[in-house]
């Protein structure tokens, strides 16, 4: 099995795409007076006050409604550049005032018909204009007499009061499989339920840890779990880089820095054969911390882009991309 790390630009373009594709099936099939919300995450991508969303409506009619974050609803320092709005406003969406019932926010109309359409507008409104890194740190929420859609990595919004939310899960013994009682591993860790996690299509879990994104793979032939993460991608080699990651796996206890393909990976194994959950515990724990801090060292010392950039010094004028692609 080829390893996927590999090209993470196609990890990333994958998991997009899946989204776009449930997105599509998801809006076709929404019921009359129904409603579909999206939310990209502020605790999970750092954006603090500033709640980007795009909230989906079915009227009557077979028609279609769609409203979408503008500078009205956003707080002052994080407003949407010139050039963000005019992108937006080329994807099809409206200004504010124009359509019926999208108030202060960007909207739309289309026909059912067009759902497939609706969908890839907002995806590329919330990869390209409001930076969203991966469909992962999206949440959903959906009102209507049918049951919820499931949305690629998307979550659905849990919908638990504080005093409803879980505590640390013991790991259950029915679990069946690595995988599944890695997730229950993470879930706990987490303080959340297996099915809560972002997990991609590959059975991938992703955690953010500050700047950096952290992933956690199983696989059973060889049972090994790989915590891992990329710190830096467009990276240059040289002697001094391959040198610094050397000394610096000499000092990890264990785990590893390399190089591959214009990306600085660490990665942490944890076996998978005798499986012990206190391992997985140590190595997310210690991958978490030591991802976030190393990105921001080695980005002084060798350039490169880490997972998750700030773009709050990016000129006004500047077209915004995503926060990792």
């Amino acid at each position: 099995m080829a390893d996927t790390r590999t090209d993470l630009a196609a990890k990333v373009d994958a998991a997009w795409t899946a989204f776009t594709s449930a997105l599509a099936t998801a809006i076709g099939g929404l019921p009359e007076d129904s409603d579909l919300e999206l939310v990209l995450d502020p605790t999970a991508t750092g954006t603090g006050e500033a709640v980007y969303d795009v909230q989906i409506s079915r009227l009557k009619g077979e028609e279609l409604h769609a409203d979408a974050t503008s500078n009205a609803t956003l707080p002052d320092g994080v407003n949407l550049d010139r050039t963000t709005i005019a992108h937006l406003v080329s994807l099809g969406w409206q200004p504010p005032g124009v359509v019926e019932g999208a108030g202060e926010r960007f909207g739309l109309r289309l026909p059912l018909a067009d759902a497939a359409d609706l969908a890839e507008i907002v995806t590329r409104t919330f990869r390209d204009m409001y930076n969203a890194p991966h469909p992962a740190f999206l949440t959903y929420d959906f009102s209507g007499e049918t049951e919820a859609p499931t949305l690629g990595t998307a979550r659905l919004a849990p919908g638990l009061t504080e005093a409803e939310e879980p505590g640390p899960r013991a790991i259950t013994a029915e679990a069946s499989g690595l995988g599944s009682v890695v997730r229950e591993v993470v879930a706990a860790m987490q303080r959340t339920e297996p099915d809560r996690l972002s997990v991609d299509e590959n059975g991938e879990i992703s955690l953010r840890a500050g700047s950096a994104m952290v992933f956690i793979k199983s696989t059973d032939r060889p049972a090994v779990v790989d915590v891992y993460s990329p710190l830096l991608t467009e990276v240059d080699p040289n002697e001094r880089l391959y040198r610094e990651l050397s000394e610096l796996t000499q000092r990890l206890p264990i785990g590893r820095l390399y190089y591959l393909s214009g990306t600085i990976w660490v990665s942490v194994p944890v076996y998978g054969r005798d499986f012990q959950p206190t391992h997985l515990m140590l190595a997310v724990e210690s991958m978490t911390r030591l991802a976030d801090d190393l990105d921001d060292r080695l980005q002084g010392k060798f350039g490169g882009r880490r997972f998750f950039e700030p773009t709050a010094e990016a000129p006004e004028d500047e077209p915004r991309t995503g926060m990792y692609l």
